[in-house]
């Protein structure tokens, strides 16, 4: 084995600290050999996409190729779903080389393993699915005896050996993508359909592969649910460090949506755990062309590439939360705010009714939308001193400098204080966590507002950034509220709905319909884009609600478990809708579907007049 295995007793510290609290800095991972752009150790954090064109028309495909490549995907990935479109790789490969581009391709191989036997003499790298190496007729029954499970991972050994003859010979990385909605029975039966789960599904193959003597390899924990993806990725890391293990990871959330929508759950997922130092390539999966994927991923990149220097944080010496498990803070009820009260936002504008409180800049008070009530807003040292306080609600802003014994006491003493945790430091997100951790280390139990103010113009970076730094304390249980601020007057008007689709996207406060849909590729058989466009048009009023739009039936049933509606792929030009996990109404043609999904919600009783 190249490349040093970072020390297992501080990687394993690091984690249970929550990583990089005090300095920003990547996880050392080891070094993957993929074409002329290897994967880890200090290399770059590398982007990549996949084509949605046919792949057996070979024009068509190069083409997209080529786009993804000059907009700057470094690693392109390509769906081949039967044997005709593996062996067609070779084709592409050429042609591609004709036109000078050298770009690492990776084959996306689903059910049939001599698919991936076949596209890894011709591409730089194989993506595989755990679930689809086990033997479904072996894998009925509910328990397993240690050594029945043993026999079906020597099972899948014997199943996987060849595939890893061919690509030790022909210097083939492989990815092993384990995903939330495709683990086979027999992990389920033992683990669940967990973030452990899907952890123990793909170290089974790593351990499979080291046993061959194969170490060019990459695995990755795919959810179309961020909270499911973060808590697995870091589960890995874990037990990786655990196995004296340290391979590259491969981030994404699958089936993220369209638009706003899939950027905010892309950043929280993918961003959340490029703060945590982890990854080493990222794929942004959104329902629009894959061009449009690589100016998002590269804005992800770019926040943790040119990273500058930051105020120092203080270390902990302990952890206080959980990160492998989602349990929100205890905090007091104070007004509607904190408790069992979903989370709070707060904006800057009075125009802006659909927030729950607005900040009057010219009185230096906060008001409720709803009551119309009005409430003061301290410094630290105002609060202490003012004999103005609110007998209601006192607003308090508190920042790394305040927090100390004497301070904390002092607001300890009242029992109608919301604190508002803010930061000039650039390593935002770990100095405003470092707050909320001192804060519950001394059992302070008020409310904590997450409060963050950006000065860029470009509302998708700001989209971005703030998905990243709200959306990971919120993921970790920490936030009683959201109050983002821009100077930008223009950035300003889409605040408080960027606010409520971060507070969606980490299922800390459900307002409006949510959609799962896929980013499509060489399976998808209908055109998705304009049919999630129709569906959102129909159903966007429909609070609570998920709804699921996805190519095909290889990742579709699975990761669309938890939605209440799906609309499914099922052949060119066709749909199944699905009620939960069952199939209701098959082969649709595509022109009637949206209004059979709407005729189904209603049957089922879950619509509502607009």
């Amino acid at each position: 084995m190249n490349n040093p295995i970072l020390d297992k007793e501080k990687l394993t510290d690091k984690f249970v600290y929550c990583n990089n609290l005090t300095s920003y800095s990547r996880l050392n991972s080891r070094v993957v050999n993929i074409g002329s752009l290897p994967l880890g150790g200090n290399n770059p954090i590398r982007i990549q996409s996949m084509t949605n064109t046919d792949t057996l028309d070979t024009r068509t495909t190069v083409e997209q190729c080529v786009r993804l490549i000059n907009c700057g995907c470094e690693y392109v990935r390509i769906s081949v779903p039967s044997i005709k479109d593996a062996e067609n790789l070779f084709n592409i490969k050429c042609e591609l080389k004709k036109m000078g581009y050298s770009n690492p391709l990776i084959a996306d191989v689903h059910f049939n393993p001599k698919v991936a036997e076949i596209a890894a003499y011709d591409v730089e790298k194989i993506r595989i699915n755990p679930g689809n190496y086990y033997d479904k007729k072996e894998n009925t029954r509910i328990n397993y005896t240690d050594k029945e499970y043993s026999e079906e991972i020597e099972r899948i050994r014997e199943r996987i050996a060849p595939l890893i003859k061919i690509c030790k010979d022909n210097g083939t990385a492989i990815r092993i993508g384990s995903n939330h909605g495709s683990l086979s029975d027999r992990i389920i039966n033992r683990y669940g359909n967990t973030p452990m789960g899907m952890v123990e599904a793909a170290m089974e193959f790593v351990r499979i592969f080291e046993e061959l003597g194969f170490y060019n390899t990459v695995v990755s924990m795919k959810s179309s649910n961020p909270i499911v993806m973060i808590q697995s990725n870091r589960l890995l890391v874990r037990k990786m460090a655990e196995e004296n293990m340290n391979y590259p990871l491969h981030l994404g959330v699958t089936e993220a949506g369209e638009g706003e929508d899939g950027i905010i759950k892309s950043a929280i997922g993918i961003g959340s755990l490029l703060e945590d130092g982890i990854g080493d390539t990222i794929r942004v999966s959104l329902t629009n062309d894959p061009e449009q994927e690589i100016p998002v991923a590269r804005k992800l990149i770019e926040r943790y590439s040119n990273r500058t220097p930051h105020n120092s944080i203080k270390e902990m010496k302990r952890s206080v939360v959980d990160p492998f498990n989602y349990k929100r803070r205890e905090s007091s009820e104070v007004n509607n705010i904190g408790g069992k009260n979903y989370p709070v936002v707060i904006s800057s504008s009075a125009e802006d009714k659909d927030a729950d409180y607005y900040y009057s800049k010219e009185n230096n008070l906060l008001i409720n939308n709803q009551t119309n009530n009005s409430y003061p807003l301290f410094t630290v040292n105002e609060f202490i001193k003012s004999d103005r306080k609110s007998d209601k609600l006192n607003f308090v802003s508190i920042n790394i400098n305040d927090v100390n014994e004497q301070n904390v006491e002092k607001i300890k003493g009242f029992n109608n204080v919301v604190l508002i945790a803010e930061t000039d430091n650039s390593h935002a997100m770990p100095e405003i966590r470092r707050i909320i951790f001192e804060l519950i280390d001394v059992k302070c139990m008020h409310p904590i507002i997450i409060k963050r103010n950006y000065n860029t113009t470009d509302l998708e970076t700001l989209c971005i950034y703030s998905s990243t730094d709200v959306g990971s304390l919120l993921i970790d249980g920490l936030g009683d509220g959201v109050w983002i601020e821009s100077e930008d007057n223009e950035v300003r008007k889409h605040l408080t709905k960027i606010s409520f689709n971060i507070l969606q996207s980490t299922k800390t406060r459900i307002t409006r319909t949510e959609y799962i849909s896929c980013p499509s590729c060489a399976r998808t058989q209908y055109d998705i884009q304009e049919v999630i466009v129709k569906v959102k048009e129909r159903t966007s009023h429909l609070k609570g609600l998920k709804i699921a739009v996805m190519g095909c039936i290889v990742n579709g049933p699975g990761e669309m478990a938890d939605a209440d509606y799906g609309c499914v792929g099922a052949g060119k030009g066709k749909v199944t809708l699905y009620k939960a996990q069952n199939p209701v109404i098959k082969n649709i043609a595509i022109e009637y579907a949206v209004d059979e999904l709407v005729k189904l919600i209603k049957e089922n009783g879950d619509w509502v007049d607009v």
